[in-house]
Parts: structure tokens; sequence; C-alpha cells
């Protein structure tokens, strides 16, 4: 495998480690620097220019895009997957996660659990955003703040309502996120590649300071994650569209709160704290992709009009529940299960005799207007019920 390393610190600890990993196992392996690219759009092709040299060919790249330019990064990126060029975190992906808000506006909407967070601009705002994460203290972070810079808390609701403020007077975008009390000072990062994590550490914070990250002196070690944490970091750094991806956790008193999946996370933490070897691990699940890639199911079966996957849920009330598939009805819909998901379980071409149940999650492959119909009416939804002071309902 020719693999390129899109890095502008080619003497930093990941890239360096890496770049070994890689040559270790055989590959050839160049690091570049990601601002010395031009995208060249002149031809019938697609092309990129290296140090105004056309670029030679390779099977694969790994994009180690900073923060300050995310913008003609993601750019270069996009122009390798329109050339067909293997890339385990595609330039949308990289996008999503860079901005705070998105990610969370993503994540929510697939049911993954995070700290309370809200996002105004109005003054007025302000304080009823606060009381609707919980209240003093609150978390304060800029949209695109890294390593721990740019996330405050702020002990009371005037303090927080004075930082905001400051913040917006600068032209600052900011989240205001429910503190996480329990969490204080500690969270997981787990390193995800692929569908598997592995590796994960705890960070923990150094005296008073309540952010955990290694730059901000914080120490870390090793941590066993359980089902439900790793099933929470994989399926966060799916959702984001990334393949290699640094989930960051809390530990809730119910579970995993992810606070931010990272797209280039930071090797030498959890290398040292877990002793293992993570850079092996991304160089391995890469020049596997480039062997036997991975297929949008969803564009390449879409062969005949009409024709098409969708995933179906499995309502407690639909005719199939408690049925084998073969006596599901999907056969005569012209409908093939190609997966079935049942909570953390995935189970690939299920047989006939297995059994639905309630909440499973069909992959499909079928006839569009059938899987259509099968869909449930979208439910409306609901109006918060605002509580009333007690004072209030006693005068009442």
């Amino acid at each position: 495998m020719k693999l390129a390393i899109l890095s502008r610190a080619p003497r930093a600890y990941s890239t360096q480690r890496l770049r070994t990993a890689a040559l270790d196992r055989g590959h050839t392996v160049k690091v570049l620097n990601t601002l010395r690219f031009s995208i060249d759009l002149s031809g019938d092709e697609p092309d990129l220019q290296f140090r105004g040299k056309q670029l030679s060919h390779y099977d694969a790249i790994l994009p180690r895009i900073g923060n300050s330019i995310t913008y003609f990064g993601t750019a270069v990126v996009r122009q390798f997957e329109q050339m067909d060029v293997y890339t385990p975190n595609p330039a949308y992906g990289i996008t999503n996660s860079r901005d705070k808000l998105r990610a969370s506006q993503i994540l929510s909407r697939h049911n993954i659990r995070m700290p309370a967070t809200t996002f105004v601009r109005d003054r007025a705002d302000v304080i009823p955003a606060i009381e609707r994460v919980g209240g003093a203290p609150v978390v304060i972070k800029l949209l695109e703040g890294t390593q721990g810079i740019g996330v405050i808390l702020a002990p009371d609701r005037k303090v927080a309502e004075a930082i905001i403020e400051t913040l917006h007077s600068t032209q600052q975008n900011v989240l205001i996120q429910r503190f996480v009390k329990e969490s204080k000072g500690r969270d997981i990062r787990a390193l995800v590649v692929g569908d598997r994590v592995v590796a994960a550490m705890r960070r923990v914070a150094q005296g008073d300071e309540f952010r955990s990250n290694v730059h901000r002196g914080g120490s870390v070690e090793p941590v066993a994650l359980d089902e439900e944490y790793e099933r929470t970091a994989v399926q966060a750094a799916q959702i984001m569209g990334l393949r290699v991806a640094g989930v960051d956790m809390l530990e809730g008193h119910d579970g995993p709160l992810v606070m931010e999946v990272n797209s280039s996370p930071g090797l030498e933490g959890i290398e040292t704290a877990t002793q293992l070897d993570v850079a092996g691990a991304i160089i391995d699940f890469i020049a596997n992709q480039v062997a036997f890639p991975e297929i949008d199911v969803r564009q390449r079966l879409s062969v005949s009009t009409g024709y098409g996957v969708a995933e179906l849920l499995v309502h407690p009330g639909a005719d199939m529940v408690g049925r084998k598939l073969s006596e599901s009805g999907l056969d005569e819909r012209d409908i093939v299960v190609l997966t079935l998901h049942r909570g953390p379980r995935v189970i690939p071409n299920p047989r006939h005799k297995e059994v639905v149940e309630a909440g499973d999650r069909l992959l499909c492959f079928g006839k569009l207007e059938e899987m259509r119909s099968m869909i449930p009416t979208r439910r409306k939804r609901r109006a918060r019920v605002k509580k009333l002071p007690d004072q209030l309902i006693h005068e009442s």
C-alpha cells in the first residue's frame, strides 16, 4: 500500500508513530504538508498538485488536519475522494466533528446521550438557556476550541451571563452546557478504529482544574470499557462519518455522555497509558480497506428503478413481532433483510428462522414503495409543559 499522511507536523509523536507503523508493515508512506497542495480542476479529471508538480498515485491518505486549516484541509481531502483515493475520515466527517454545535445537532438526532446543551445569541435568551440546562454552574464552550482552550466553568448565573455577553461582543459563538458534577475533572477517551474501540484511557485533571486534557497537565490511566461505553463510542464516531476517531465521554450517573468526537486524535497519551500499538491498528485498518474496500450499499444496490436500501424499525405493534422472518411477509413484498440490529448485537444475513422482536432494526433491500408503506407516520413534536414555581401553584 502507498499511503500519504497529511500533516503539517512531520516530527509530532502521532505522525512519527503512524509513519513507523506503516514502514514496519512493509508499506510505502510519505508525510505531506497539507498546505503545499493545490487543487487542479483544469483538466478532464480531478487532480492535485504538490509543491507545484503533479501528485503521484496513492492508495490511501490519512488526514491529520489541524483546526486552523479546516477549510483548506477538507478541500484537499475532498479532492482525494474525487480521485478515488481511500480515506478513513472523509471531508464531511472532519467538518461535522470540528464544529461543536453541528456535531451536537447530529448526535442528538441519533439518540446519543450528551450533557444538556443550548445555543443562543440574543442577550435576553441567555438566562432562560442557563435554566434549561439545569442552572449554574454551567460550562461555556467556544464552538471551535481545542485541547481545552475556550472551555470555561462559570460558577454562578451572574458570572455565566457576564462571560457569555463578553464573548458575544467579540463575535464569538458559544455553547452553554450542563456541568456534570459527578464527572468533575475526569473523562474517558476511547480510540475508535473501524467498528471497534482499540484502546481507552481515563483522563484526570490536576488539582482544582476541571478540564482533564493532557495538554493542561492532566494525568492518564488505562481503562477497560464496558459494553455500553464501547457501543456509544463506536456509534458516535460512525454517525459523524469517521472511521478513526477519539471519542470523549463523561461518566454520568446513568452512563456515558458524549462530549466530543475528534477526527485527528493524538496518540501519545493513549499509547503511553495503555501500552497498546494504536498506530498499528490504524494502519492495519486502512490497509484492509484498500485491499477490500467498504461500499455504500445504499448507492450500489439501487440497481433497478424503484429498488433500494432502507432501514426499518420494528415497532411494538407491528404484525411481524413474534414471528419468524420467513413468516413476516417480507419475502412476498420482495424485501430481503441484509442485516438485523438488536441492541448492541448485529446479525448479518439473518436466517429465516430468526424471530423478530420489537425494537429490531432491519437493513433491507427491496421495493422502495413497499418499504415506505411500512414506515409509520411521523409523530408530531410535543410542546414542553412549562413547570410553574410552587408559590404560583399555591396562589392559584
